[in-house]
């Protein structure tokens, strides 16, 4: 059966005694598990020409007007998934990354859910049905709150130490078996037993890529700037995806800033008005 599901049952079980005129009624209801309850995560994207220096570094206005830090942090990542994209098609998404001031690996496993019209509860119970719920404590439930839509994930990140220091990542084939390794089981059962185990078998490296992470805080909140050099689409280059992003658990914090942010950065004219899913052009031009 395609993805199991969580369900509310209420059943009466009776039975007669025969001969004897005698029944007896057992009730027993099984409620599910609540709905995940979901933090925030605002992010826009900037115009390369207006934030960045012909040198490709940050601007000194954009630095200040943000609070950040004028060094930023080199991050390594790839992503893996087969030829034809089938985990992402179903939504998934599988991320190997490294910190360079970090001794670890990090390796995350990621489902999407589009919110269509706005409507949270609908993701969230869709998400439900499909074994995403308060119960579940290794998943994190996030909506990704952009120009023009929302998306709901949930990610399960493991971590692998390692004695490498910067943001080199492993060989493809290392860094795909320590992915196979730590597969977790909504994953691998996602469409029948295994299935989340053969298709991770038979993916491949997309990317891998450097990208860098400004930190700083505006308004009381921490914020993040990357800058991402992404292979451009005919593949003779790259092009700069730059976002500019913050974190909440609390929805009115992300609605209120969320409007201050787009205001600042349209009347400096840093915004790019626009939603872009950086995985999304990962996956297709590497």
């Amino acid at each position: 059966m395609r993805r199991w599901k969580q369900l509310t049952l209420s059943f009466v079980v009776g039975f007669a005694a025969l001969g004897s005129g005698f029944t007896g009624l057992h009730e027993t209801e099984v409620s599910a598990a609540a709905n995940a309850v979901s933090s925030y995560e605002v992010k826009f994207l900037a115009k390369p020409e207006t934030v960045l220096e012909s040198s490709g570094s940050l601007r000194s206005e954009v630095i200040q007007a943000f609070g950040l830090a004028s060094v930023p942090q080199a991050i390594g990542v790839a992503y893996y998934d087969t030829d034809n994209l089938e985990l992402n098609a179903e939504g998934w998404d599988v991320r190997f990354r490294k910190k360079e001031d970090k001794d670890n690996y990090e390796l995350t496993y990621k489902k999407r859910y589009p919110i269509v019209n706005g409507d949270i509860n609908a993701a969230l119970s869709l998400a439900n049905q499909e074994g995403f719920d308060a119960s579940d404590d290794n998943y994190e439930a996030e909506i990704d709150w952009g120009y023009g839509k929302q998306t709901l994930s949930f990610s399960n990140t493991k971590k692998v130490s390692t004695n490498t220091t910067g943001p080199a990542l492993p060989s493809e084939q290392d860094a795909l078996a320590l992915l196979l390794d730590k597969l977790p089981g909504k994953l691998n059962k996602w469409s029948s037993p295994n299935w989340g185990q053969q298709k991770l078998s038979q993916s491949r490296i997309h990317g891998p890529l450097t990208f860098h992470r400004y930190e700083g805080s505006w308004n009381g909140q921490k914020m993040s700037l990357e800058v991402w050099p992404i292979r451009n689409a005919d593949g003779t280059g790259t092009e700069n995806l730059i976002e500019i992003s913050f974190k909440t658990s609390d929805v009115s914090v992300a609605s209120q800033l969320r409007s201050e942010l787009m205001d600042t950065l349209e009347s400096n004219d840093w915004l790019l008005p626009m939603d872009g899913l950086k995985t999304q052009l990962i996956l297709e031009r590497y």
